[in-house]
C-alpha cells in the first residue's frame, strides 16, 4: 500500500497534469516559466521527485503540445527550453529516447526552415540539437540522416542573428567530430556555405573547415575554387579566415592548384574588370569609383595571401616561382585602379627581392633604377610615387623569371640550389638586410 505521504505526491501531479491539460496558451506559458524557474539544471532523478516518479507524463505533454503549435511559433521558446531541461539532465536517456520516439529531431529541423518563426526559437532549437548530439555517434548520426546537416547550413546562411550562428557553428563542429559515417556529408556542407551572402556564416564555415579538414584528411575537388572566390570579400575577418584554410590547404593535394589559382587572381581579365563596373561609371563625367570591385578585392588578397606562404616556406615560393609570380606581382603593381592590390602586391614583391637575387635581378631591369630605388626605399607606400606611365610599365612587364631557371635546366626541386648559386653574394645581401632591418627596428 502507498503511504499517506506518496498518495499526497501522486495527487499533486495529477493535479498539476490536469491543470496543464484543460490550460489555454497564457496559463501554459506560466506553468512553463514556473517549470524553468524551478527546475534548471536538475538531474533525472530530481526531476522524478518533483514529478513523483511521473516526469514522462509532463515531458509527453510538452512534445505533444510542440508537434502542435511549432509552425505558429506560439510560446514555442519557453517549450524548447522545458524540453531541454529533461534533455540536458543527467542521466536522462529514457527522456532522450522518448523525445525522439515522436520525431524529435525532425520537429527540431523543420523549425529552423520555418520563415513565421522567430530567431530565437529557432536558436533554441539549435540548442536542443547540440544536446542531442552531444549523446554521442548514434545520435549524431540520426541528425543526419534526418537530412540535418542541409537543414542546418541553410538556416546559418539565412539567420540574422551572429549569436545564433556562432550557436549553430557550435553544432556542426560537435557533428563533424567522433562522427565517420557522416564527416564528409559535414565537410561538404561546409564547403557549399562558402559563396553565401552572410560574411558571418562565411566566415564561421571557413573556421570550422580547417577543423574538419584536419580530422577528414582529404580534400574535395571544390574546395579550391570555392575558397579563392571569398577571397573577394569586403570583410577582412574572412578575408583572415580564407587565408588561414589555404596556409592549411598548401599541405594537401590540391597545394599546386590553389598556387596556380592565386597567381592567376593577381592579373583579372579585361572582360571580368568590365563586367563587374556599372554602366554609369562608363560616363567620362562620372568618377571611376573601381575602389570595392569584387575581382580587385580579391587581387589584393590574393597578393597578401602569395606573401603570407612565400614567408612561411621557402619551398612554395620557389614553387611559385615557375608559376610566374613576379610577373603577376608587377602586373598587380600597376592597378592604378586599386590602391591596396598596389600596396599587397609591393610588400610580396619585396620579399621575392629580399630572398631570390634572380628575381632582384629582374626586377631592377623591368622597373628601371628611379622606380626600383622607390621600391627598395619604401615598398609598402609605392603606390602613392608611381605616374601613369610607370604603372603602365608595371602591368605591361615582360619578367620571366620561370623562363629562366627552365633555360638554365633547373629542375623544380633543384630551384633552391640555382638561386644560391646565381648569386655568390646571396647569403651575405640576406645576412646584410636582416641587420639592417634589426638596427631600423633598434
Amino acid at each position: 500500500m502507498t503511504s499517506i505521504k506518496e498518495q499526497a505526491a501522486i495527487s499533486r501531479l495529477l493535479s498539476f497534469l490536469q491543470d496543464w491539460d484543460n490550460a489555454g496558451k497564457v496559463a501554459r506559458s506560466h506553468i512553463l516559466d514556473n517549470f524553468i524557474k524551478t527546475n534548471q539544471g536538475k538531474t533525472s532523478p530530481e526531476l522524478e521527485q518533483e514529478f513523483s516518479q511521473g516526469a514522462s507524463l509532463f515531458l509527453v505533454r510538452l512534445t505533444t503540445w510542440l508537434r502542435l503549435i511549432y509552425m505558429t511559433g506560439s510560446c514555442l521558446d519557453k517549450l524548447l527550453q522545458s524540453i531541454g531541461i529533461f534533455l540536458s539532465a543527467v542521466s536522462s536517456n529514457q527522456y532522450l529516447i522518448e523525445f525522439l520516439e515522436v520525431g524529435g529531431i525532425l520537429t527540431l529541423l523543420e523549425i529552423l526552415g520555418l520563415e513565421k518563426v522567430k530567431e530565437e526559437d529557432k536558436k533554441e532549437a539549435i540548442k536542443l540539437l547540440q544536446v542531442i548530439a552531444n549523446y554521442g555517434r548514434k545520435y549524431k548520426e540520426l541528425i543526419c540522416e534526418s537530412y540535418g546537416v542541409r537543414s542546418i547550413a541553410e538556416f546559418l546562411a539565412k539567420s540574422k542573428s551572429e549569436e545564433t550562428q556562432e550557436e549553430v557553428q557550435v553544432l556542426l563542429d560537435s557533428l563533424v567530430h567522433g562522427n565517420p559515417k557522416y564527416q564528409n556529408q559535414v565537410y561538404k556542407g561546409l564547403i557549399a556555405l562558402l559563396p553565401c551572402a552572410s560574411p558571418k556564416a562565411q566566415q564561421l564555415s571557413l573556421q570550422t573547415l580547417r577543423t574538419a579538414q584536419s580530422i577528414i584528411g582529404t580534400t574535395h575537388p571544390s574546395i579550391v575554387e570555392c575558397v579563392l572566390k571569398v577571397l573577394r570579400t569586403m570583410h577582412l575577418e574572412v578575408q583572415y579566415e580564407a587565408i588561414e584554410l589555404i596556409k592549411d590547404l598548401v599541405n594537401y593535394d590540391v597545394c599546386q592548384a590553389l598556387l596556380k589559382g592565386l597567381v592567376e587572381l593577381l592579373i583579372p581579365s579585361v572582360k571580368e574588370t568590365r563586367k563587374l563596373q556599372p554602366k554609369i561609371l562608363n560616363d567620362s563625367l562620372v568618377p571611376q569609383l573601381t575602389a570595392h570591385l569584387p575581382v580587385f578585392l580579391q587581387q589584393a588578397a590574393a597578393a597578401k595571401a602569395i606573401g603570407v606562404l612565400a614567408r612561411s616556406n621557402t619551398s612554395i615560393a620557389e614553387e611559385m616561382l615557375h608559376l610566374r609570380v613576379v610577373h603577376s606581382l608587377l602586373a598587380a603593381m600597376g592597378n592604378s585602379d586599386h590602391c591596396n592590390s598596389q600596396r599587397q602586391a609591393s610588400l610580396t614583391l619585396e620579399y621575392f627581392v629580399q630572398m631570390f637575387p634572380v628575381v632582384e635581378e629582374h626586377v631592377r631591369r623591368s622597373m628601371g633604377e628611379e622606380l626600383y630605388q622607390l621600391f627598395l626605399s619604401n615598398a609598402e607606400d609605392l603606390y602613392m610615387k608611381i605616374d601613369s606611365i610607370q604603372a603602365d610599365i608595371l602591368a605591361a612587364n615582360k619578367v620571366n623569371v620561370s623562363k629562366v631557371l627552365h633555360q638554365s635546366g633547373v629542375p623544380r626541386s633543384n630551384t633552391t640550389f640555382y638561386l644560391e648559386a646565381h648569386d655568390k653574394g646571396h647569403l651575405d645581401y640576406i645576412s646584410n638586410f636582416q641587420k639592417e632591418d634589426m638596427e631600423g627596428k633598434e
